[in-house]
């Protein structure tokens, strides 16, 4: 039986990440221009915004970045004082992250155009198919881990 032979244009795996790359650098150009911020400094921050205080291993975690991906962006967030860091009474080795005023000022300006950029991209795919998208993406990324 004949080997099947790899095209990387039509790869799964590297359709996922060019996409991504695409996403993100679309992401990157409108928050590094307006905002000062990397993506991974957003992602921070949007978690953030939501969880109210976290701590970075929580943040690793709920990212999937990288321990010092999400640790440079902290102290760059921390840095600029959108981010405070605080000793974490139960684990004397981590600190409880939160936005400052500072902070939430910020992620209250970016919440919007976030949400305007999410609108654009699912106007490409039609809210039916953005929706299959995200199930799609989440049954994915859940069997990957089951894999991995």
């Amino acid at each position: 039986m004949p080997q099947k032979t790899l095209k990387l244009s039509a790869f799964l795996p590297y359709q996922l990440s060019i996409t991504s790359n695409a996403v993100s650098d679309l992401i990157a150009r409108a928050y590094r221009g307006k905002f000062a911020l990397k993506v991974p400094e957003w992602r921070v921050m949007a978690l953030l915004g939501e969880a109210e205080v976290a701590t970075q291993r929580e943040l690793v975690a709920a990212t999937a970045m990288d321990k010092v991906t999400v640790n440079r962006a902290c102290k760059m967030l921390e840095e600029r004082a959108l981010v405070s860091r605080v000793p974490n009474s139960s684990d004397g080795r981590s600190h409880h992250l939160a936005l400052t005023a500072a902070g939430r000022s910020l992620y209250d300006q970016i919440v919007p155009e976030a949400l305007q950029l999410e609108a654009e991209l699912e106007k490409i795919l039609g809210s039916g198919e953005a929706k299959q998208l995200e199930v799609m993406l989440a049954q994915l990324r859940a069997r990957v881990i089951e894999l991995g």
